[in-house]
């Protein structure tokens, strides 16, 4: 998780893409829960591989894992070389079984992995497979092939970026032979390389499909991955009993933080209004709002609002406006 998060600025500007909340938590918080759920045994160790991100961030991310009894470890990717490069920054936790998490996508899984085999890749069928790495299988699933964003088809499973090593020893081995004799792909240090030569030297690595796959590289794919998992959580408790409304509807599903004030307002579906944040004379849909923000006479959708920031519009009963703004912003329509 060291990279800049270009796609989504502003709002990355000032928080790391995997620290955004999604339905009221941060993006690596419900991927590390969402991994927890499908191993067999507990996991014992997070490491975070992660840019200059300050002091409150890694206190952050030591709180993920704790919450889910593991230890968490920080280590520091200072240039972007590849998916490669990035793993190997964490070689001193590359010893065991491990898995590996790129923290900008979210999935749900029916299966429970299988520790035994040499590794899993996790993968979905997609209409265009061009912007992705992608895996060519066998009759039992095993994979034959990987091929980094293909020029012309050869395959419509994509990598979503999670993948399981029995051996993170081995794993850490491939990546040093990679990286010390200077083999590129598409100019940067790929995974995938490290991954074809474990499959030649007779590595089993199997293709396991997820049923789905949420995407957050951008604004409008997080807005709409905020969407699902709202759906998908709909039962389990989303508007705290701190928050206020006043004369106001809440179309559900929506997550409503602590101490939010509602008044005179229709919010939903599928809005996430951040702690201690002031919503009035306003209707809001399908929008990610984050903490101690500010919103009136407003008719937003489709739309990601940062924290601190004072939004007034041009009024509820006017045509519908998708915005983007990020923090400490004041903006007056």
């Amino acid at each position: 998780m060291a990279g800049m998060g270009k796609r989504l600025r502003p709002h990355t500007l000032t928080i790391p893409k995997p620290l955004l909340p999604i339905a009221g938590k941060p993006i690596v918080q419900r991927l590390v829960e969402d991994i927890n759920q499908i191993c067999e045994e507990e996991i014992e160790e997070l490491a975070f591989i992660i840019g200059d991100f300050g002091p409150k961030v890694e206190s952050q991310l030591s709180d993920i894992a704790e919450k889910i009894g593991a230890k968490a470890r920080i280590y520091y990717q200072k240039e972007a070389l590849g998916t490669a490069h990035a793993i190997l920054c964490a070689q001193d936790s590359l010893n065991d079984k491990t898995i590996v998490a790129f923290a900008d996508t979210l999935f749900k899984a029916d299966f429970t992995l299988d520790e035994s085999q040499d590794g899993t890749i996790w993968v979905k069928q997609i209409d265009d497979p061009s912007a992705f790495g992608v895996v060519k299988t066998n009759e039992n699933n095993i994979i034959t092939d990987f091929v980094e964003k293909p020029e012309t088809f050869v395959s419509d499973l994509a990598i979503i970026g999670i993948y399981y090593f029995k051996s993170g020893a081995y794993l850490k081995e491939e990546l040093e032979y990679v990286i010390h004799n200077n083999i590129k792909d598409k100019g940067e240090f790929q995974l995938t390389t490290a991954l074809e030569n474990m499959k030649t030297k007779g590595s089993e690595l199997h293709a396991v499909p997820v049923t789905e796959w949420l995407d957050c590289g951008n604004k409008n794919a997080t807005v709409m991955t905020n969407q699902r998992v709202l759906e998908l959580n709909s039962g389990n408790g989303l508007i705290s009993s701190s928050s206020i409304s006043e004369d106001a509807t809440v179309i559900a599903p929506c997550y409503i933080g602590e101490n939010v004030r509602i008044t005179n307002s229709v919010i939903g579906p599928h809005v996430s209004v951040g702690d201690n944040s002031i919503i009035s004379n306003s209707k809001i849909e399908n929008t990610i709002i984050r903490a101690n923000t500010s919103i009136d006479s407003a008719n937003i959708a489709n739309s990601m609002i940062g924290s601190h920031v004072n939004y007034k519009g041009s009024g509820k009963d006017q045509g519908k406006v998708d915005v983007s703004i990020g923090d400490y912003s004041t903006l007056s329509q």
